[in-house]
């Protein structure tokens, strides 16, 4: 039962990422958001979506170069050549967001903020947050520099540990209990080992950028299989 546990968690990563990959390959626009593909600069998205390099760059808190990562989704003001996207028929629906209502949020009953302490796996900016859309992101990317440390975010057992999982490098998996399961992908290098007991803040990995074109962690907090917004739960500290 138990890796039969595993093997569906596994799984539902893998279709997360065909499903992102996808989506990040053909770039698309839906009014207020744009998807980068690969070759989009922000001076490109401008002209796109009808808003200035400066705009988006503060609506979307991007430090000079402007680095884009592919499938990375920029809010804009959308008011410029919807009709050269791919998603012209759905530019007037909005995006969802952490505020939207209850109808837009994972078919599961979501645990309570607080209920348990979740800390930050590691030190950095988000540089692209939980959606809610089918395709979105199903996790939150977290910029920073190559081998700072990775920690567990709170206490479990390793469940996976390897880079099998196409899309997500070198990945950490830790089981905490029956309903939680948190993801650490993009490592530079992995310190434990599958079936490795590990505390909450002890040091699993190093940043990287194995299966991803810069240097970032993808961090997924998972309840019931269900990947939810990690940035409800996430503390400093316990």
């Amino acid at each position: 039962m138990r890796w039969k546990i595993i093997v569906c968690l596994l799984l539902s990563l893998l279709l997360t990422a065909c499903s992102s990959k996808k989506t990040s390959n053909e770039g698309t626009f839906n009014g207020t958001v744009y998807t980068v593909k690969r070759g989009d600069t922000l001076s490109k998205i401008s002209r796109m979506t009808g808003t200035s390099v400066g705009e988006l760059a503060k609506m979307n808190g991007l430090p000079p170069p402007y680095k884009l990562l592919v499938g990375q989704r920029l809010r804009t003001k959308g008011t410029a050549n919807r009709g050269s996207t791919k998603n012209t028929a759905i530019a007037k629906k909005s995006t969802p967001t952490r505020q939207t209502a209850p109808a837009a949020l994972p078919k599961v009953t979501l645990p309570p903020v607080g209920s348990r302490c979740w800390l930050w796996p590691t030190k950095g900016k988000v540089i692209d947050a939980y959606s809610y859309s089918d395709g979105g992101n199903k996790g939150i990317d977290i910029g920073g520099s190559r081998g700072q440390p990775i920690y567990a975010s709170g206490a479990g057992s390793v469940v996976y540990a390897g880079n099998q999982l196409r899309g997500y490098g070198n990945l950490v998996m830790i089981k905490h209990n029956e309903d939680y399961i948190t993801a650490y992908a993009h490592n530079d290098t992995i310190l434990v080992n599958t079936g490795q007991k590990v505390k909450a803040g002890q040091k699993i990995a190093t940043m990287g950028s194995s299966g991803s074109t810069s240097v970032l962690l993808h961090f997924q907090l998972r309840y019931r299989a269900t990947a939810i917004d990690p940035q409800r739960y996430l503390k400093t500290s316990c």
